[in-house]
């Protein structure tokens, strides 16, 4: 299977949110993209897109940056995603956000597994919050 379920995008928006959620305050661009090995220019692509879905927060300027705009553990890993990939859908027949319905839809054997995997996988991510893929790292930078 080339490539998986979610693109670049997706994983990469997690990663920055996780990033964001682990340094309080104003973080700089730079600083997540060192971090997380993530190229500068594409990041801003992927912090663009959590910054129109209202999930983070800019400052320009000296002491500026990115900061998230919620608690980590109001933001649910589908909403993140979603934000980032436009839609969860595990096959493009399923992806209203295409504006193309599968000819095949009504006929297709196969659309009722693909149907439910879907269902599956937004449950358990929307089930999931950005504090628990921080874990144990929230919890030592409180103490």
């Amino acid at each position: 299977m080339a490539g998986g379920i979610f693109s670049t995008k997706g994983r990469y928006a997690l990663r920055a949110m996780s990033d964001l959620a682990k340094h309080p305050g104003w973080v700089s661009l730079g600083d997540v993209a060192e971090r997380q090995h993530i190229s500068r220019k594409y990041l801003e692509q992927v912090i663009a897109l959590m910054h129109r879905a209202g999930y983070v927060e800019s400052l320009r300027g000296k002491g500026g940056g990115y900061r998230l705009t919620r608690k980590p553990e109001e933001y649910t890993l589908g909403q993140i995603l979603r934000a980032a990939e436009g839609s969860l859908a595990p096959v493009a027949c399923l992806d209203c956000t295409n504006d193309e319905i599968c000819p095949s839809i009504e006929t297709c054997p196969t659309v009722s597994v693909w149907r439910d995997l879907g269902k599956v996988t937004s449950a358990y991510l929307d089930s999931k919050t950005l504090a628990d893929i921080l874990g144990d790292d929230m919890e030592e930078e409180q103490e």
